[in-house]
């Protein structure tokens, strides 16, 4: 088996959130005074959110306001507005019984993604829940990879890194791991390409086969 451990994004990979975030966005720009009715708000599912406050507010306690704000909404009635995408479960059973070791690298911070994966009824088959800082000394995606293969059940192991965004490309690219992306989540063939991803996945079935087959 090439693959010997999987780091998985968790917003548009693993789960359908972006009801949750959205809706939770809208709230957060309304309050801090943002009329966001002409922004395309699909664009700020996964990125990490000091990076998207940050297009918006140019004073850094305005950035952090916002987090605080939109993290206690979020965490009031929008985390659980989500759903696992068809065939994860599946995915993530085969690949625990394969021996594979699973892994979250999300932009989220750890403490939030952990009660999500939970609610889902998923979070026994990862063996690190790994996310961003709750302030910004972890913050990138780069930067949550790093930390997750650092760990001793990770480190020496080879990894891949699967997303559906830039920001996993780009990640995995900084970390000198290769990377699959899904065409079911939120990115685009159009976005993901000019990365060169060992594998583009139209469903979680595809997906594990190329993980197990390679």
């Amino acid at each position: 088996m090439r693959f010997q451990t999987v780091l998985f994004d968790v917003d548009g990979t693993l789960i359908h959130s972006s009801p949750g975030i959205l809706q939770t966005l809208r709230e957060t720009f309304e309050r801090m005074g943002v009329d966001c009715s002409g922004f395309d708000l699909q664009q700020y599912l996964g990125p990490p959110l000091r990076r998207t406050f940050a297009q918006h507010f140019q004073d850094p306690e305005d950035v952090e306001k916002a987090v605080t704000l939109y993290r206690a909404l979020y965490k009031e009635s929008g985390q659980y507005a989500c759903r696992l995408f068809p065939g994860v479960e599946e995915m993530l059973r085969r690949l625990n019984e394969e021996g594979v070791l699973l892994c979250t690298a999300t932009s989220k911070p750890a403490e939030v993604a952990r009660p999500i994966l939970e609610h889902l009824g998923i979070d026994r088959w990862f063996t690190i829940i790994g996310g961003a800082a709750m302030d910004s000394s972890l913050d990138t995606k780069t930067a949550v990879m790093r930390h997750v293969l650092c760990q001793p059940p990770v480190a020496g192991r080879p990894a891949l890194m699967v997303g559906d965004r830039r920001d996993d490309m780009e990640g995995a690219r900084n970390c000198g791991l290769p990377a699959a992306g899904v065409l079911y989540g939120y990115g685009t063939r159009q976005e993901l390409e000019p990365y060169a991803p060992a594998f583009l996945a139209p469903d979680c079935e595809s997906l594990t086969k190329f993980i197990l087959e390679s």
